[in-house]
């Protein structure tokens, strides 16, 4: 398609198409103007894949693992490959439109979303973030950094205003998106849901306007996060081109009403609708139709980078004795709840349908040449597991029908079918399900299936609906959802909690289950101020009752005599998901107790936890080996099993701090919202800078992470550009020169961390931050110069809130080298003039 010419369609529009363009179509196209060639744009969740356009029975896709475990690797080439992945996987999807990275700064364990972000500090997410933009981009697909900004916590997140400090505001949290930019400027930005003290972002015109716009002359589009619009004239007048999603709430009649009244200006509107048109005009390069067919790649080399992600992203936390790496050729015992489930993300807008997944289990089985047992030892599940992949239709597939009708169960034989679907995930959020004989969005769905339990047992039954739900057993109501419904925190806080019921089965007898569900609408929940996601959701699960003692008893037996044991636990999406902030850092009941039982048998048990952000390890003195492994995406067993076995040698870094209790944390006191308010109270001490200015040892720094192999950092060198040449273009760089060596018998990657201490002033400020890394590969005894390079004004300054700019203050800094060990190297520069500056 020839490019759009922006000015002279903009006098072509009426108003009304004006009007139009600014709000979706619908849940993820915008609105076309046919009449002059304006197609819609497709866009896609999102940080760890490209989903598609479908929540509910989606196209399958790559699902590379979390972002903090992406900020994990400290590798900006492989974020690099990771975005062009995705530029690829978009351009299969027929999506325009990435949303994605997240970077938004974990301030707190708790976070629900925190497991979408690299990290909690702004040089690492923001470097990583703008490589992975420019892979994105490089396809010609447009990438979306989120969320602009301080969209930290799940609390009553579209209300809540958060009041923070201007210069924690600079210092932190817009840090991220202003080196992001400095390496590729995003093609869009999404405004976070809530207030930055005291007004919605998606109308905060200094933040938006004053200084994403005019301060760093960013020229993309902006849109609002989904529902996450509060007003017409102001939004329009503060910079937000798009209201997401359609239709609108907020612009249609009204905006042509405030435009007509001069509560909007013409210009203004225009602004918006040219920064749409840009996008078209940018976007139209990739040569993506307009409403592509969805389709899939899942190709061998996409296979292998997901695979090499995984293993990259894995972080070993402890190897007492070298219990690590495992002998292929010894027996294994497998236990825990991680162990044969995949979690492969965190939940929400970053979940997706993945091509296939690989559980740790079958990652050890796969790579080992001994026998491999496995037992339970203990279930973590949140809600009961999903029993849609243990049931059979009636001509023997895996899964369930799932037909669709106008009328309720009650109308009987009067009832029509308007659709019929074969699912196998007893797990499905309707919020863009669709269908054209669906007369409302009040509907009832019939969900069919068979199921053969392998044990007698009392078995529990769960459901949990964004709507209302019954489960059947050979006719017989075993759990009703119907009636005096409880919130609960799934489906974006919009669900139930699981009323659960129970039935007494026997091993090999086949039962018909039948799960009737009604819409949204049906339910008899209080739903204000809640944002309704489309038509609803639904889960139903089940398992056999058995007492978590017996469970863990059994495993500890097994463990006593065990060659080699591998305790798998750890969080999943449940537990970690979007619209829910966990209550504590704990992993799920019973999961410490299988791990202290466990390594008080069997010392060398290696434990490998899997969770997007920290959890309490109240066993870690006892344990010898212990393995970080995040939610690894399709090939998280594959990658974590590289590692145990040495087929990789571990190099990742943490890119948060473990606490080592929640009381640690520096938002302890001031996380949530309290009456629709939070303080960041912590101020510029997020993360390691108060760790380290309080003198708290934490569980793990942030940093941490060690080899099979060793090094040695040696001959720092620190040269500067005479500050008589002024600032160039390209700024003052400082640059700092290290040998590293691979002192080991194994090639291994360093990850080289500088760190800048600034002179002591009448300003407090953190002891060190982080300006620079790189990361290595070397073979044994191999020597590499590596070199960093970081702008002085970005190396030493902070926010000068009475000037209300940044300031580089004259004195002597020190620059600190680490990486793997204990080992710091020391320098130091000379800035020779305060100076003020502003910009990106």
């Amino acid at each position: 398609m020839a490019p759009i010419d922006v000015e002279k369609t903009i006098e072509e529009l009426t108003l009304g198409e004006k009007v139009a363009l600014t709000a979706g179509r619908d849940f993820w196209h915008t609105t076309p103007i046919p009449r002059l060639n304006i197609p819609s744009l497709r866009m896609s969740d999102g940080p760890n894949g490209v989903r598609g356009t479908r929540f509910f029975n989606g196209i399958p896709a790559a699902c590379f693992p979390c972002a903090t475990a992406l900020g994990a690797t400290w590798d900006t080439e492989l974020l690099a490959e990771v975005g062009s992945l995705m530029g690829d996987e978009a351009i299969a999807k027929g999506t325009h439109i990435i949303l994605g990275p997240t970077i938004n700064i974990q301030r707190s364990p708790l976070g629900g979303r925190g497991f979408e972000s690299f990290s909690e500090d702004g040089v690492l997410s923001g470097t990583l973030a703008g490589h992975m933009c420019k892979g994105m981009q490089d396809k010609g697909v447009a990438a979306t950094l989120k969320h602009f900004v301080c969209n930290d916590q799940e609390h009553e997140r579209m209300a809540v205003n958060s009041i923070v400090t201007e210069r924690a505001l600079r210092e932190i949290y817009l840090l991220p998106f202003q080196l992001a930019m400095r390496i590729c400027r995003s093609a869009c930005i999404m405004t976070a849901y809530n207030k930055v003290n005291g007004t919605h972002v998606s109308e905060n015109k200094p933040i938006i306007d004053g200084i994403l716009r005019k301060e760093w002359g960013w020229e993309g589009l902006i849109m609002s996060d989904w529902f996450g619009t509060y007003t017409t004239s102001d939004a329009i007048n503060a910079g937000l081109d798009i209201e997401m999603p359609g239709k609108t709430r907020w612009r249609g009649e009204a905006l042509a009403h405030a435009v007509s009244s001069n509560k909007i200006p013409q210009f203004k509107l225009d602004e918006r609708v040219r920064n749409v048109l840009n996008l078209v005009n940018r976007v139209d390069a990739a040569g993506i139709p307009e409403g592509a067919e969805e389709k899939s790649l899942n190709r061998p080399e996409d296979q292998a980078l997901m695979r090499r992600a995984a293993a990259e992203s894995v972080v070993l936390l402890k190897n007492e004795g070298n219990a690590l790496p495992l002998k292929k050729d010894g027996s294994v015992l497998v236990i825990g709840p991680n162990a044969k489930i995949a979690s492969y993300c965190g939940g929400g807008s970053a979940s997706l349908a993945p091509y296939y997944t690989v559980s740790p289990f079958d990652g050890v089985a796969a790579k080992s040449q001994g026998e491999v047992k496995y037992i339970q030892g203990v279930y973590s599940h949140k809600e009961l597991p999903l029993l849609g992949p243990l049931l059979k239709t009636e001509d023997g597939k895996t899964g369930f029908t799932f037909k669709v009708y106008n009328e309720p169960q009650s109308a009987g034989q009067d009832r029509e079918l308007v659709d019929e679907l074969h699912l196998v995930s007893s797990l499905g959020f309707l919020m863009d399900y669709v269908n054209p004989k669906i007369k409302s969005m009040t509907f009832y769905v019939d969900m069919e299936g068979y199921f053969t339990p392998e044990e007698d047992g009392l078995y529990d039954f769960g459901v949990t609906v964004v709507g209302t739900g019954r489960l059947l057993i050979d006719g017989e109501v075993v759990v009703d959802n119907t009636k005096n419904q409880k919130q609960g925190s799934a489906f974006f806080g919009t669900a139930t909690i699981e009323e659960q019921g129970t039935k007494e089965l026997k091993a090999g007898q086949t039962y018909k289950v039948v799960f009737e569900f009604g819409s949204a609408p049906t339910s008899d929940l209080d739903t204000r101020g809640i944002v309704a996601f489309g038509p609803g959701g639904f889960r139903f699960g089940a398992t056999r009752r058995v007492s978590q003692d017996e469970l863990i008893s059994n495993a500890v037996e097994q463990a006593k005599s065990a060659e080699q044991v591998i305790i798998f636990a750890g969080l999943t999406s449940e537990w970690e998901t979007e619209g829910y902030d966990r209550d504590t850092m704990d992993l799920p009941p019973g999961s410490d107790d299988l791990i202290s039982r466990v390594l008080e048998v069997n010392p060398n048990a290696v434990v490998v936890i899997q969770s997007g952000t920290p959890v309490t390890m109240p066993w870690v003195n006892e344990a010898r080996a212990l393995v970080q492994a995040w939610f690894g995406g399709n090939e998280c067993g594959n990658g974590i099993a590289d590692v145990l076995y040495g087929d990789v040698n571990p190099s990742a870094k943490l890119p948060i701090t473990f606490p080592r209790r929640l009381q640690d944390n520096p938002s302890y006191v001031n996380f949530r919202s309290e009456r629709g308010r939070v303080l960041y109270g912590e101020d510029i001490y997020v993360g390691y800078r108060f760790f380290e200015k309080s003198d708290v040892t934490p569980a793990f720094p942030f940093g941490h992470g060690l080899s099979y192999t060793t090094f040695t950092r040696s001959d720092l060198q620190i040269s500067t550009v005479p500050e008589e040449a002024k600032y160039t273009e390209a700024g003052e760089p400082i640059t700092a020169t290290v040998t590293v060596t691979n002192t080991g018998s194994i090639a291994g990657a360093e990850i080289v961390q500088l760190w800048v201490v600034p002179p002591k002033t009448d300003v407090n400020r953190p002891l060190r931050e982080l300006k620079a890394f790189k990361k290595v590969f070397l073979q044994p005894g191999e020597s590499k110069t590596v070199e960093l390079v970081v702008e002085k004004k970005i190396a030493t300054s902070w926010w000068d809130e009475q000037r209300e700019q940044w300031i580089s203050e004259k004195g002597r800094y020190k620059v600190s080298v680490t990486g793997t060990g204990a080992e710091e190297l020391q320098g130091e520069f000379e800035v020779g003039n305060t100076r003020f500056w502003l910009g990106l």
